[in-house]
């Protein structure tokens, strides 16, 4: 088998090559002239330069393939130009999905989000069946997630075999970004956590997280979406984590929401705007934030095998791959 992957030199793409290495797959790794091979060296794999939003490369860099896994997005709580992130996330995905069909491809995997789920205040799990619309959707990521996930539902429906995954929130080792719950862990080892908001994340082993990505090409059915979670935890019982594995001391200082809001607005001003820098606190993450993104994997758990497994292990593994990689 001749897997097509994108994003590969990233966070989750890294793994999820990995993981498709291990079942014995051939590896053909869409790549940018600029990207950062340093996850991705010692893979045995075919890689192919191009870009997402040139379908008539993407077609060539396809061919012979025989499954698609589109990992790749642009994951930024905050950017200067958004249409910047909707050419990546919606015009990129549309583009593989015309030259998975064009080549033929007996399916796609789309990696999409858990951002996509719609989370309610009412302390209820998110589940896939979760009413939501794109109204719902916090900043110009989670709403250029959802446009590019509706695309590959729809294509699943219409014909393609096309095979959803909704990862909630990643951690572990090869972070090199890092994404921002890597910065959450970057930032304790930093000692730059004062405080702490009253928030909840779901967070699952990324490697896990690619290993869910494979049973989807093996066992999903075509046109579905399926939550590949691990622990509902608040963001004090993360740091509470991340100290017992560090030394370090847990915050025990809770910010109102308000301060948190008026924080991340002065943050992107200055940083984002003034210093064209990514703020650490933006104004759409405080407001993401007002919900806890808590979910429930069992359509993965029944449909794909999908097995919860706590995430301290992961959690170790990035605090040491961090520190060995001189982030903190």
């Amino acid at each position: 088998m001749l897997a097509f992957v994108t994003g590969a030199t990233g966070f989750v793409g890294s793994h999820v090559a990995r993981a498709l290495a291990a079942q014995g797959a051939q590896l053909r790794l869409l790549i940018r002239s600029s990207s950062d091979l340093g996850n991705i060296q010692e893979l045995q794999a075919e890689r192919v330069v191009g870009d997402l939003r040139d379908t008539g490369s993407l077609k060539k860099a396809m061919a012979g393939c025989d499954v698609v896994f589109h990992i790749a997005a642009d994951y930024r709580l905050w950017v200067r130009d958004p249409d910047e992130m909707y050419r990546s996330n919606v015009q990129g995905t549309k583009a593989i999905l015309e030259a998975a069909r064009e080549n033929k491809v007996r399916r796609v995997v789309y990696t999409s989000s858990v951002a996509t789920m719609g989370f309610q205040s009412n302390g209820r799990l998110a589940n896939e069946e979760s009413p939501v619309s794109l109204a719902d959707m916090i900043g110009p990521y989670k709403r250029s997630k959802f446009m590019a996930e509706e695309i590959a539902i729809a294509a699943g429906r219409s014909g393609m075999d096309v095979v959803v995954v909704n990862p909630t929130t990643p951690v572990g080792e090869r972070d090199i970004k890092p994404t921002p719950t890597g910065r959450i862990v970057v930032d304790f080892l930093k000692k730059k956590f004062p405080a702490y908001v009253d928030t909840g994340l779901n967070l699952v082993d990324v490697a896990e997280c690619a290993r869910g990505h494979v049973a989807a090409l093996e066992k999903g059915r075509s046109g579905e979406r399926y939550i590949l979670g691990g622990e509902n935890l608040t963001l004090k019982q993360i740091l509470d984590k991340l100290a017992v594995i560090t030394g370090l001391p847990s915050p025990k200082i809770r910010v109102p929401y308000v301060l948190a809001l008026a924080t991340g607005v002065v943050d992107q001003v200055v940083t984002g705007h003034i210093r064209n820098r990514e703020p650490r606190a933006t104004i759409d993450a405080v407001r993401m934030g007002r919900k806890k993104m808590f979910v429930s994997s069992s359509k993965a758990e029944r449909d794909l095998g999908w097995k919860i497994v706590p995430v301290n292990d992961a959690l170790r593994r990035a605090v040491e791959w961090f520190q060995a990689n001189g982030y903190a």
